[in-house]
């Protein structure tokens, strides 16, 4: 009986934990190139990790990135030139926005 239980909580926190990664989603930081309210996109042009006094948010990389925003949690509004971070999920070719938060406008409210 023990050993049963043993057994049947390992698979149940193996299950969990599988669970948990299949619903991560991935992030990405950049400056808004465009916010088309029809079609319901954003595009961003990335940056990278690597930060530094100039380039406090990373380095531009040049890889434009389009992503869904009709479901997602929209902070302060973006415009072209704002600085972004969206957290996204990929569903079949496109990348879905969970959460768009725009660093430019946040960094502004805290003055």
């Amino acid at each position: 009986m023990r050993k049963f239980t043993a057994i049947a909580a390992a698979t149940l926190l193996l299950g969990l934990l599988a669970a948990g990664s299949a619903f991560a989603a991935e992030v990405i930081q950049g400056k808004c190139l465009e916010m088309n309210k029809e079609a319901k996109t954003l595009t961003i042009e990335e940056y990278d990790i690597n930060f530094d006094k100039d380039f406090k948010f990373g380095h531009p990389t040049g890889i434009n990135t389009t992503v869904d925003v009709a479901t997602a949690k929209v902070g302060m509004e973006p415009v072209p030139g704002d600085t972004l971070r969206i957290a996204y999920i990929v569903k079949g070719d496109k990348k879905v926005a969970l959460k768009v938060m725009n660093i430019t406008k946040q960094n502004l409210m805290k003055k």
